[in-house]
């Protein structure tokens, strides 16, 4: 068994080294992976709305461009998967079909909770084995514990270092430029 999930591990292990010689803490990173096109959107982005991303983690989460921007600088903290998580389960919570929420809470917990996921969170144990349990009837809360730890991890540790990265500090510089 363990022989069949190393090429995967491997692979994934390649693919961030290689992209180790490429990877900074800039506003170019953050506009190559913008939801619009990079200048349209920066020159949508008040300087305001990206203000605001420092009131609270989850007004940063709630705007578009500021969850672009703090996917970009979780990609150079190789830390992405726990933003794709929680976005994951935000998604699922939508979910109305019974049996796509069946198939979908399997595909959540086999790419992000599972041990030794592609995309494998950070999570305790207990939680782990709590959303394994809820995957037995799965409903559109059974993530909710660990999407909880993943958020209050992201909130805790990444978000701050996020708010003084040269990433966001560049993009607020850019908006200010433009107002002058």
């Amino acid at each position: 068994m363990a022989a069949l999930l190393m090429p995967r591990r491997n692979k994934g292990m390649r693919t961030r080294l290689g992209c180790l010689s490429h990877k900074s803490d800039s506003c170019s990173d953050f506009t190559a992976i913008l939801p619009d096109k990079p200048n349209r959107a920066l020159k949508r982005l008040s300087t305001e709305e990206a203000t605001r991303w420092a009131d609270s983690f989850d007004v940063l989460l709630s705007h578009k461009y500021g969850v672009a921007a703090f996917r970009a600088f979780l990609k150079t903290e190789f830390s992405e998967e726990n933003l794709e998580f929680w976005l994951a389960c935000e998604e699922f919570k939508k979910t109305r079909s019974t049996a796509k929420l069946v198939s979908k809470a399997h595909r959540i917990f086999e790419e992000f909770v599972d041990v030794q996921a592609p995309r494998e969170v950070n999570i305790d144990f207990q939680t782990r084995e709590a959303t394994r349990k809820n995957l037995q009837e799965p409903s559109p809360t059974c993530f909710d514990q660990a999407q909880g730890k993943v958020h209050s991890l992201m909130e805790k540790d990444s978000y701050p270092r996020f708010l003084r990265s040269k990433m966001y500090l560049d993009l607020l510089s850019q908006s200010q430029r433009r107002l002058s």
